[in-house]
């Protein structure tokens, strides 16, 4: 995702977590986004200006009277330069002010003038954010419109433990990022597969492959971000939940079938990324097989062919994509499972290939469609391939409604 060009103006509050802003700060300027700091005078007790503007590269702003700046209205200037006003963290104080409509220093003056989206991120004790009037304030922010980032359960500063800690940084940022983001798929449904399935021999011992899930799991994470009601149907991984999405966690292949197909009436996008086991035990053993003497012997079945089946039931308008590692004859395998599965388009790639396949944060793969097209793409980064291929697959479902 390009975020080039974009700004968002970040509010510190005098909290203790004001440190992990400097955080945020420079996750922010890594993607290309300016960044403009408005720091309270109690932030500036915790944290210097100065950190936030070798960070920001831009000067942090903290007295609407200072008068050592090129003369301009400030709080008006950055409330219309904001794409995105965030606050981080967002203390009792400053969610009281803005619901009640009170600017009386530079970060609620320029609050109050904004247009842009508004995503607080609170961070208190515990017992200041149950506090009626504070979920009263929070509340009234919501129904405007305001974007929240709840605050996580854990040790507090004040030695308290309970909900009131600053969420993750990561987690705020992707919060912000999304604010960014066109909603180019909003009211779109995408169901998408990921990781590996576990086929079990015995309560011990299971049949699998290397999928991670990463693939899927960042085509799921854009499709949220562009605004799309999605389904994550995940088998078992080590990665963290995507926020926002419906996640169905599954273990077989026909434990995933059931979710596909359970789903496949109400998607207008079927994006099948998982590594989906092709074969599985044709007797699981109840107790643990113990080793013998002689070479042991597996009969196997043949798993449900998820994407043949999809391809069956499809209705014309929805556009489905299946995915294919190979590790030779990519193109002319690919193909052939184009043709066969009746998908729109299927994402190739070669285990082989530097940069490619499981495990890796990048891909290199190539988009093969319908009409005999290819298109390969460079080595990049797994959220710049699911950009790319949501793109091009929004294209096809637009031609499929006209």
């Amino acid at each position: 995702m390009d975020f080039s060009g974009k700004t968002v103006v970040l509010g510190v509050t005098g909290g203790i977590a004001a440190y992990k802003a400097c955080d945020l700060v420079s996750r922010l300027r890594k993607k290309d986004i300016k960044i403009h700091v408005i720091l309270t005078k109690h932030a500036c007790e915790f944290v210097q200006p100065l950190t936030f503007e070798v960070l920001s590269g831009a000067r942090a702003v903290t007295d609407q009277f200072n008068r050592d700046f090129p003369w301009e209205v400030e709080h008006i200037s950055l409330a219309k330069a904001a794409d995105v006003f965030a606050v981080v963290p967002a203390t009792a104080n400053i969610l009281g002010k803005y619901a009640h409509g009170i600017a009386d220093d530079m970060l609620s003056t320029t609050l109050l003038a904004t247009r842009a989206p508004v995503l607080f991120a609170p961070a208190m004790n515990t017992a200041m954010y149950e506090n009626p009037a504070v979920q009263d304030n929070i509340a009234a922010l919501r129904a405007r419109g305001c974007l929240f980032v709840e605050p996580a359960c854990g040790h507090l500063a004040c030695g308290d433990t309970g909900r009131g800690k600053l969420a993750d940084v990561e987690v705020i940022e992707q919060a912000i990022l999304d604010a960014l983001t066109e909603k180019d798929m909003k009211g779109m449904r995408v169901t998408v597969t990921a990781g590996p399935t576990r086929e079990a021999l015995d309560p011990v011992r299971f049949l699998s492959n290397h999928s991670t899930g990463k693939m899927g799991y960042a085509i799921a994470r854009s499709a949220k971000m562009r605004g799309a009601e999605v389904t994550l149907v995940s088998g078992p991984v080590a990665l963290p939940p995507v926020d926002g999405v419906n996640m169905v966690s599954v273990t077989s292949a026909c434990d995933m079938r059931q979710a596909v197909i359970d789903a496949l009436p109400q998607s207008d996008f079927v994006i099948k990324a998982a590594a989906v086991g092709d074969y599985r035990p044709a007797q699981f053993q109840d107790d643990k097989i113990k080793k013998h003497d002689d070479d042991m012997s597996v009969a196997l079945v043949r798993n449900p062919d998820i994407l043949a089946e999809i391809g069956q039931k499809r209705r014309d308008d929805q556009v489905i994509c299946g995915f294919s590692m190979e590790t030779r004859d990519l193109v002319e395998n690919s193909t052939k499972k184009l043709k066969s599965k009746n998908c729109d388009v299927i994402v190739a790639n070669n285990l082989k290939v530097k940069g490619a396949g499981f495990a890796g944060d990048t891909n290199v793969v190539t988009l093969l469609y319908r009409d005999g097209t290819r298109e390969p793409l460079e080595l990049m980064g797994k959220g710049d391939v699911a950009d790319i291929l949501l793109d091009r697959l929004l294209a096809l479902w637009k031609s499929k409604q006209s």
